[in-house]
């Protein structure tokens, strides 16, 4: 799981025609409490309970939708995505999200669902199918790594990844942070 939110940098995410670069993600897995799959399997987070390569769409404070992919080695395993560089179908996310400005459609995992058009109805879906893509990466891009954000448990864990010098980032990485490949 921790490895597949290192590979999931410099793929490329698409929601019906619409996405971009994946410059940042965070990893989750059931034995550590700061994953919703933590006290194991319950109707909100079945999807992370259930076949790899799925999505887990979920509500985050009731306010944003927040979507993951569900994979790794252990059932309950999923990594958010946090950012996306836009590339296809910026017209759309401009309108959904009510601003032109590239670097802020995504930069966040609340900003990118918004700008996607995903919602909880995508929540289980299949990566590779219903409107879903994921393209490979053409060649391996230099990552950075470093502890988790907006999280309160388990913070200190260095599962957050970032395309390395990316102006699409939810949040810098610290500095100590930004040099070192993950």
């Amino acid at each position: 799981m921790v490895e597949l939110a290192r590979r999931l940098i410099g793929t490329t995410f698409l929601v019906d025609g619409v996405g971009g670069v994946v410059v940042e993600t965070e990893a989750y897995r059931a034995d550590e409490p700061a994953s919703h799959s933590h006290r194991g399997p319950r109707p909100r987070n079945a999807a992370m309970f259930g076949p790899a390569g799925r999505l887990y769409v979920y509500r985050s404070y009731g306010l944003h939708w927040c979507v993951n992919i569900v994979g790794g080695d252990a059932p309950g395993s999923a990594v958010l995505l946090r950012a996306l560089a836009p590339t296809t179908g910026c017209e759309a996310m401009a309108v959904r999200r009510g601003l032109a400005d590239p670097r802020r459609l995504c930069s966040g995992p609340g900003k990118l669902a918004a700008a996607l058009g995903i919602t909880g109805e995508r929540d289980g879906a299949p990566v590779d199918g219903e409107g879903v893509a994921l393209i490979d990466r053409e060649a391996d891009p230099a990552v950075v790594a470093g502890p988790r954000i907006g999280i309160t448990k388990a913070a200190d864990l260095p599962w957050r990844f970032g395309l390395a010098g990316s102006r699409y980032l939810s949040r810098p990485f610290p500095r100590h942070d930004t040099g070192v490949p993950a």
